[in-house]
């Protein structure tokens, strides 16, 4: 899957990650919302809510809320992220 680039973490995902159940990935600049959702999903075997893109100078992210059954946390440790 090209349309998730890497993970993206700072103090203000991680804040994300643990109060909104929500992942923030750059991805590609040509992708939309629907291919996001769909390439998260298939990845990492999770349901996905919502999400909500932005682009910013190092490039297009994406911030990814992933349902109830899902876990944030859960994948970021898989990622090695915490």
């Amino acid at each position: 899957m090209k349309i998730v680039v890497r993970p993206y973490m700072t103090e203000k995902t991680f804040d994300l990650l643990e109060k909104q159940n929500k992942l923030v990935f750059i991805i590609d600049d040509n992708a939309n919302k629907s291919s996001v959702k769909q390439a998260v999903e298939t990845l990492y075997k999770v349901k996905v809510e919502s999400v909500n893109t932005v682009r910013t100078t190092i490039g297009k992210k994406a911030y990814v809320r992933l349902t109830k059954e899902s876990s944030a946390s859960e994948i970021a440790s898989r990622l090695g992220l915490m």
